[in-house]
This record gives structure tokens, C-alpha cells and sequence, in this order.
């Protein structure tokens, strides 16, 4: 026996189900939005995420010379890979470019709660537009995306802000601050007690007081006296935060929307308005997924200026989200028909289960030469709704049974007149 890696899932037919449904409904909203579906592939190279994010990052990644030669990695994350993408085609592509994929990614990190090796992450994005609508788009399908799937305002909430208000603060107090340093601090807050967080603050070139001084005005977060604090840049920064959200009022998002200053997400390429999803009820005590703008990023691959904003929930995340709301679909095999056989049958019970088929629905058949009984089993094991008795009896007098799986009731039909016209007869329709 093999045991399966740490960090690593197996996902059995019952819990599958659930997943395809919610990813359905993510990428469903997406392409209402009007993104198109990509794919992208499992390994870049290495030195793509060190170029991005320094040497120390080879730590966290599956990383490995391939049988080329090459210093590979398999992928951490979609922004580099798109971002490349975008680069590659650049001139091609009419702007904005909005995509969207569902896929794996790999990071070797401590394992926890709604935290893997291999995890599952929608992601959504828009090249090519700086204006506030793009922003709003972003959240706007965020919010619909958890909307169907049953969840609502009372459920979870999206905290808002603005790296460049952040940066623009720091840059009041004291121009030589490390200002990725500092912002990394503030994603940490809620992460760290108060006399490590202010440590780091001063560690990125604070003085101990004006750390105080920034965190209460990021705290209390009143727009005005921080953009006459300061100054002009932060002054622009909240107006275009106030033109996000006036934006998502009108797209119907800005209901989950607060503005909350200290949230700062860690990753340094963000640029402008950046968001978290958090349980509102706190029950989950980390971040449902999160996004924002990263408007550098093609360019530092070499591309164009080209702004983007985007957005990745992540399915482990989400489940515990939509778990502890009620809302995760039951974990149960759906089976709208099973077609049995008895004796010498097979060709009219194909018929019948191509006939059922056609009309959309979930339908089996025997494959394993079953007694009467073994597939009755195996169809209530499956979950089937209904069941359709083909046996050498019954056709003989030009007839097949059908069976309701949950009342137990029966009643024979014309052969020839099965399923009919009808996509899904059930016993209601031919009783």
C-alpha cells in the first residue's frame, strides 16, 4: 500500500460532485461577465517566480531540473503565467482582455485548514482597462459568483483598500521607508500581537511613535482625514477607491463591500485597489480568497504598460466558507435512471438508455452480467430516481416496468412507447 502525499487530496466520486457543481457556478458567473476560458500549463520555469519574487521563493516551490535540463517549477500561482501570456500576444489581443481558468497549483507550505499542496484556485482577470469599472466588474463577479451559490450579504463581506494610500501614508510620515516592508507588516496585523506589528513597522523605517500614529489612522479609516493627511498622491488614491466602490454600487456589489485599510494582501505586485473575502461570522478565521490590481506586472515581463486587475477564490477556502454557511451541495451520487436487464435484453435496453440520454439525463446501464437483485442494489446505491426493468417477460407482452426509487411504486408501460416524446418521464407522467 502506498500512502498518499501529505498536502495532497483524493476526491472520491461523492465529494466531486459537489466540487464540479461550484466550480460550474464559479465559472458560470465568469463567462455571464463575458471572460473566456484559458488553459495554461503545469510547469514554467524557475526563474520566472525568482525574477518576480527573489531567490527565497524556490523554498516554496516544487522546483526541479527536468530531463532537459532546464530549472523548472510546477506552478504556484496563475499571474506570472498570465502575465506572460498577455506579453506574448500583446498586439493580437483586443483589449480588455478578460479570461478565466480553473486548474491546480502546487506550494510546498505548511499544511492546514483550507491550506494544501495542491489546491484548486477559479482565477479571473481583466488586461487593458485602469478605469474604476474594471475594479468593480472584478468584485461585481466575485459577489454573484457566492450569491449562487446560496450564500449572502449575512454571510461574507469584502474588505476593501488601496495599496497607494498605504504607500502614500508611509511616504508622509518618512520618505526613506521600506514601503513593501512595511505593507507586508500590515497584512500581518491580525496575524501577530500588537508589540510585533508595530516592531515591524519600525523595522521598515518607522520611528516606534509614527507607527503608532499610521496604524490608528489605517484603523479608523476615515477617508477624509487621511487623504488631508496625505497629501496629494493619497488624496488621488482615496478618490479613486471612492470611484471603485461608487462603481460597484451601480453593479450591485457595493452591499458587501467595507473599506478596511489594514487589509493589504502580502503579494508585492499589487499597485492600486486591493480586496479580502472574509466569513462574516468570523467562524473562519483567515481569508476566503482575496484580489486587486496589479497595473506593473506586464511590463515587468517585458510587455507594454498594460494595467490588470484580478481575482482567484480558491475551492478549499471557499468549501469551509460554504460549509459553515449551509450552502455546500450535498455530497450524494445523482442518478436520474438506471436501466435493468433481465435475460436476453440488451438491445432494447440500449435503446431505451440512448432514448434517456438524449433527453439530457444520467442514465446506467448493467455492465457486470448482475443478478436481478445485484442491480436493484446497485441502482439504490447509485442513487437512482428511477429505474426502468427491462426483462424477456415483460417484453414478450410488448412491455417495460417502471419503478419510482423513492415511493416504491410501479407500473408497466408500451416498450415502444418509452421514454416517448417526453426527455424525462417519471411514474407521475405515465400512471
Amino acid at each position: 500500500m502506498y500512502d498518499r502525499l501529505k498536502g495532497f487530496r483524493d476526491f472520491y466520486p461523492e465529494e466531486m460532485a459537489p466540487r464540479r457543481e461550484v466550480i460550474d457556478t464559479l465559472e458560470d458567473a465568469a463567462a455571464g461577465y463575458g471572460f473566456r476560458e484559458i488553459s495554461t500549463p503545469a510547469l514554467e520555469r524557475t526563474q520566472m517566480y525568482v525574477d518576480k519574487s527573489g531567490e527565497e521563493i524556490v523554498e516554496e516551490l516544487y522546483a526541479f531540473e527536468d530531463k532537459g535540463g532546464r530549472e523548472v517549477s510546477l506552478t504556484p500561482e496563475l499571474t506570472p503565467t498570465v502575465a506572460r501570456m498577455v506579453v506574448a500576444k500583446q498586439q493580437e489581443l483586443s483589449k480588455p482582455i478578460k479570461w478565466y481558468s480553473t486548474r491546480p497549483f502546487w506550494r510546498f507550505e505548511q499544511v492546514q485548514q483550507g491550506r494544501f499542496r495542491e489546491f484548486y484556485q477559479t482565477n479571473v482577470d481583466i488586461f487593458g482597462s485602469a478605469e474604476p469599472e474594471a475594479d468593480a466588474e472584478i468584485l461585481a463577479f466575485a459577489a454573484d459568483a457566492l450569491t449562487d451559490l446560496g450564500l449572502t450579504g449575512e454571510d461574507f463581506e469584502f474588505r476593501v483598500s488601496h495599496r497607494d494610500i498605504l504607500g502614500g501614508l508611509l511616504r508622509a510620515f518618512d520618505a526613506d521607508v521600506d514601503v513593501r516592508a512595511a505593507i507586508r507588516a500590515v497584512d500581518k496585523r491580525a496575524k501577530v500581537e500588537e508589540t510585533e506589528y508595530l516592531g515591524l513597522l519600525s523595522d521598515a523605517g518607522l520611528a516606534y511613535d509614527e507607527a503608532e500614529q499610521f496604524d490608528d489612522l489605517v484603523a479608523t479609516g476615515d477617508l477624509d482625514e487621511i487623504a488631508e493627511f496625505g497629501g496629494e498622491d493619497v488624496a488621488s488614491a482615496v478618490e479613486n477607491l471612492r470611484e471603485v466602490l461608487d462603481a460597484a454600487e451601480d453593479f450591485g456589489a457595493r452591499e458587501f463591500c467595507d473599506v478596511s485599510l489594514t487589509t493589504a494582501r502580502g503579494l508585492d505586485y499589487y499597485t492600486g485597489v486591493v480586496f479580502e473575502c472574509f466569513d462574516s461570522t468570523g467562524e473562519i478565521s483567515r481569508s476566503v480568497f482575496g484580489g486587486g490590481r496589479y497595473d506593473d506586472l506586464i511590463e515587468s515581463f517585458g510587455g507594454q504598460s498594460t494595467p490588470a486587475v484580478g481575482v482567484a477564490p480558491g475551492l478549499a477556502p471557499l468549501s469551509l466558507l460554504c460549509q459553515r454557511a449551509g450552502v455546500w451541495p450535498e455530497e450524494a451520487l445523482a442518478t436520474d435512471y438506471y436501466v435493468l436487464t433481465v435475460g436476453d435484453t440488451r438491445d432494447v435496453a440500449s435503446r431505451i438508455a440512448r432514448d434517456l440520454r438524449a433527453g439530457g439525463n444520467v442514465v446506467e446501464v448493467d455492465v457486470s452480467d448482475r443478478s436481478f437483485g445485484a442491480q436493484m442494489g446497485y441502482a439504490d446505491g447509485v442513487n437512482a430516481e428511477t429505474v426502468v426493468i427491462v426483462g424477456e417477460q415483460d417484453l414478450a407482452n410488448g412491455e417495460v416496468t417502471v419503478k419510482d426509487m423513492d415511493s416504491g411504486e410501479q407500473t408497466t408501460v408500451p416498450v415502444e412507447a418509452f421514454p416517448g416524446d417526453r426527455a424525462s418521464p417519471t411514474l407521475d407522467d405515465l400512471v
